[in-house]
């Protein structure tokens, strides 16, 4: 009977009918499944994972610059108050951006741990660097001396009591609460890489069905019209021609609107997140390279440590082939431009990174007294001007970052509203094109 029905002009119209509702259908449920997915890779990184990311790389600065202000105040003695004022204020910095992480972290089990772990981890560091304070206050040897008329690197105002404190403190933050700090980095990164990766493939492929089923449709529509036309022996309908011109412009559109979708997930990924990850990782890892200098002039027992830390930091931010600090130093004032972390390039960072390692060798040819008011005065600044320009680089980068998320959610929110009004007109065209047809044959 099924056969049969085929064989009658009404059997035909609503067979030709039907593949044509079907890969309309097709071609928007593409549609819907690929803004959905773009959807879902715009919220991971510009609403959830991404900030999380964020936050958490500026918990890792805070808890090196904690380290650092502590290092300075036991190293200046009784001209200690802007870096105990400094160290507060990271404090409240790093507890806002663990809370922060918290939120965000949802009811991720390992990253929950992990935020426990530093909290506790970051309660026992504040009573070893208390105790390392109050034991240097005890001291109250002069700032920039030891007691005595050592004029070594390490030379300080801090006795044994506090650095062995402080060398506990120190130890604790490096091995254990920055590695945990970073580790959540890590883990928030993995989550972004792999919406990007997805919702990126996902747009990309989906655009192409979307393209071929619009086609699709459009053939169908085209059949239906030329069979109508020819049993009938009339011209084309305009119903039917109008649900034609709306399938080719929801088809178009939405193929155009998926490709910048695809667009802005690149933008907000590769130009706007990894590059603010990657200045935020460049500015913790400097801050901490920064600290060194000070730990270097402060502990003339692991002075030899912290300068080839402070080499292999250099190292890690911008490569340059040499064997120590002073040929590094040497070669890095002859660069044209620098590559941070393998990754960014800034003509203005690159001077500032150059001018920092020059006041740093300025530093290491000084001891005691000398040495510390070189730290204080043009390494800090030198230091701030590289810091700034990090910033100003970043801000640029967080800018196109929000950019990218902003556009991509108004190509969204636009393609939603073409959907519906979509359908209800190829709906209608489709059946008032072929109803009268088959009223016919009643």
């Amino acid at each position: 009977m099924m056969f049969l029905a085929r064989r009658t002009v009404p059997g035909r119209i609503k067979v030709i009918s039907a593949v044509t509702v079907a890969s309309l259908t097709l071609l928007f449920s593409t549609l819907a499944y690929g803004t959905a997915a773009a959807r879902e890779g715009l919220r991971v990184i510009g609403l959830d994972a991404g900030p999380q990311v964020v936050a958490t790389a500026g918990l890792y600065m805070g808890l090196s610059d904690m380290d650092a202000q502590v290092a300075d105040a036991l190293l200046l003695g009784d001209r200690r108050q802007d870096a105990l004022a400094r160290y507060d204020q990271r404090r409240k910095e790093v507890g806002a951006a663990l809370l922060q992480a918290h939120s965000l972290a949802g009811a991720d089990p390992a990253e929950r741990r992990t935020i426990a772990s530093v909290l506790d981890g970051l309660g026992r560091y504040e009573r070893l660097a208390s105790e390392a304070l109050l034991l240097s206050s005890l001291s109250a040897a002069p700032a920039g001396s030891d007691g005595s008329t050592s004029s070594a690197p390490g030379s300080s105002g801090a006795d044994d009591k506090a650095l062995a404190a402080y060398r506990q403190a120190t130890d604790l933050m490096t091995r254990e609460l920055l590695p945990q700090a970073y580790n959540l980095t890590l883990e928030s990164g993995t989550i972004v890489r792999h919406a990007y990766e997805d919702g990126h493939a996902t747009v990309v492929a989906v655009r192409l069905v979307a393209l071929l089923s619009g086609a699709l449709a459009l053939g169908c529509l085209v059949w239906l019209q030329v069979y109508l036309a020819r049993r009938f022996r009339r011209v084309f309908g305009p119903a039917l021609l109008a649900a034609s011109l709306a399938t080719a412009a929801c088809a178009i559109t939405g193929a155009v609107v998926l490709e910048q979708e695809a667009s802005a997930l690149v933008t907000a990924k590769r130009d706007g997140f990894d590059s603010v990850l990657t200045l935020a990782r460049a500015r913790a890892i400097s801050n901490s390279l920064h600290a060194d200098q000070s730990r270097y002039l402060l502990d003339s027992v692991r002075a030899d440590t912290y300068q080839h830390t402070f080499f292999d930091k250099s190292q890690s931010l911008v490569y340059v082939a040499a064997e120590n600090l002073p040929a590094y130093q040497r070669a890095v004032g002859a660069l044209k431009n620098t590559r941070f972390l393998g990754m960014l390039r800034g003509r203005d960072v690159a001077a500032s990174w150059q001018r920092f390692q020059q006041a740093d060798q300025a530093l290491r040819a000084q001891s005691g007294a000398a040495a510390t008011a070189a730290l204080t005065g043009p390494v800090r600044a030198a230091f701030d001007d590289y810091d700034a320009t990090l910033v100003r680089l970043g801000q640029r980068h967080e800018t196109t970052f929000a950019n990218a998320i902003a556009d991509g959610g108004t190509g969204l929110r636009g393609l939603w509203v073409l959907l519906p009004i979509g359908i209800l007109v190829i709906a209608a065209g489709v059946f008032a094109g072929v109803w009268p047809r088959l009223k016919e044959y009643r």
